[in-house]
Order: C-alpha cells, then sequence, then structure tokens
C-alpha cells in the first residue's frame, strides 16, 4: 500500500521501475500478509520469494520491522538478495505469531529451526 500511495502506481513492477529510473539499485517489496516480497535490481535482476505460512496469527505489529531486520543482517552476513528476503520473511512470520512488536524476535538458533520447517 505505500508505493501506492508514494507513487500512484499499483503493480509491484511499476513501482519498482519508479525507483529504478530514480536510481535506486535494488528495490525490494514486501507486498503484505501471504503474497511474500518482489525484489528487482537496477541490472534487470528480478525475484519473487515467497512467505512463510501461519497458523495462527496473534499480531501483525512488527512484521515490517522483523522483516527489515532480517533483510539487512543477512545482507552483512553475505547472503544474496533471495536468502536475505526469505531470512525476513521468516523473522517477519516469527514476530506475528506473539503479541507485540519486538517480542518475537528470535535468536538465530531459533530463526534457523523455524527455516527448517
Amino acid at each position: 500500500n505505500e508505493g501506492r500511495i508514494l507513487t500512484g502506481m499499483d503493480h509491484e513492477k511499476d513501482i519498482a521501475g519508479y525507483y529504478l529510473q530514480r536510481g535506486v539499485q535494488t528495490v525490494v517489496i514486501k507486498m503484505g500478509g501471504s503474497h511474500g516480497t518482489y525484489i528487482r535490481t537496477a541490472d534487470d535482476q528480478e525475484y519473487y520469494v515467497p512467505s512463510y505460512h501461519v497458523d495462527h496469527i496473534v499480531d501483525t505489529v512488527g512484521a515490517g520491522d522483523g522483516f527489515a531486520v532480517g533483510f539487512t543482517s543477512a545482507i552483512l552476513d553475505g547472503l544474496n538478495l533471495e536468502d536475505a528476503a526469505r531470512r525476513g520473511a521468516a523473522i517477519g512470520a516469527m514476530a506475528i505469531q506473539v503479541a507485540g512488536d519486538n517480542e518475537g524476535l528470535p535468536t538465530r538458533t531459533q530463526l534457523e529451526e523455524f527455516q527448517r520447517r
């Protein structure tokens, strides 16, 4: 929704194109809920990365922050864009299973166990 508000465009590919045309090198769009993540780069790499299924959602506050911390930490760890989006999606999914904005943030061990499921 934020991409639509900021650009006036509806489709993730158009929203990414808007930013790429303005010099951004990598665009990551979290499409919300079960719709996953769309990534596009200035050198024409393009990825759709699925989200994780969660049986019981308690509180969606913190999901976006969880995604951001997961994605950013993965890039800092040297992971590629797809794996960074997977980590972000995993942490976001873990965050929505508890009440509060950061109570669901995992340790690395908890994250690895969640991603192995």
